[in-house]
């Protein structure tokens, strides 16, 4: 299926569950209506869960990156997030962004474990983007050994598209934590260091600015005190990148779900 069948594919899905949502949801309040005169108790009625996905939003999933992975065709980094509410606001005009792929396997207490982050901050096809970036996150980030068929039900994937980049500045308190993901870059003994988190990384992590800062100047390789890092920034030439993001996840059996649907009403 083309991206464009996906997405058509996938409104339908979610059109068809909300009404079977609100057929359920009927049926058991009529149920209830029918037994509470004779019988004297409430039935409780339940609508039938159906897939979902992240809504669209500023923020992204928590993410990372080292300076060893850093280019303008792929980048390596952690990251986790959550499945909520079905949401069909990707801006569909557009159809090129810088990127990131993210899987965790997600246990049966809700705990996430990165097994696989690969993104580039070049922007690119939305269609070859996110098939290239799935397979390359999946299968070749080089801190995990390649994904396992056997721990399909217990993924979860991640998509975050990233935009409103600003202009590069000195200052590295110039962000909002849970708005910006930040890159940074500096200098130490003639080697540039760069790297980057996404947006939700400094919330998710309660870190400060500073916090965040030290975190991610570690990340890129620096091996310095904690109390040196302002000198070692101003002295590096230190320069910062904020960015925002966009993110869209799905859980393995709700994709499973899906694709159940699609070949239920697909023509044979």
């Amino acid at each position: 299926m083309s991206l464009v069948e996906v997405e058509q594919s996938w409104d339908e899905y979610c059109r068809d569950n909300a009404n079977d949502d609100e057929d359920a949801k009927a049926g058991g309040e009529a149920e209830e209506k029918d037994e509470v005169r004779p019988m004297g108790h409430p039935v409780t009625a339940s609508a039938m869960s159906s897939g979902s996905s992240l809504p669209l939003s500023t923020n992204s999933t928590s993410s990372s990156i080292s300076s060893s992975k850093q280019s303008s065709s792929g980048a390596a980094t952690p990251a986790s997030s959550s499945s909520s509410a079905p949401s069909t606001n990707i801006p569909r005009q557009r159809r090129e962004y810088p990127l990131f792929i993210t899987w965790n396997t997600v246990s049966r207490n809700g705990h996430k474990s990165l097994r696989g982050c690969i993104g580039t901050f070049k922007a690119v096809e939305l269609e070859h983007g996110l098939r290239s970036y799935a397979l390359t996150s999946a299968f070749e980030d080089d801190r995990f050994a390649p994904i396992p068929a056997s721990l399909l039900p217990s993924l979860s994937s991640h998509v975050t598209l990233l935009n409103n980049f600003s202009q590069p500045t000195k200052d590295p308190m110039d962000w909002t934590i849970g708005k910006h993901g930040i890159t940074i870059s500096f200098t130490i003994n003639g080697r540039r260091y760069n790297s980057t988190y996404l947006p939700d990384v400094a919330k998710e992590q309660g870190w400060t600015k500073e916090e965040a800062l030290i975190s991610l100047m570690r990340k890129a390789g620096w091996n310095g005190s904690s109390s040196s890092w302002a000198r070692t920034w101003r002295d590096g030439k230190g320069e910062l990148v904020r960015y925002e993001g966009a993110a869209v996840g799905l859980l393995y059996q709700e994709w499973a779900e899906w694709r159940t649907w699609v070949e239920q009403w697909s023509p044979a």
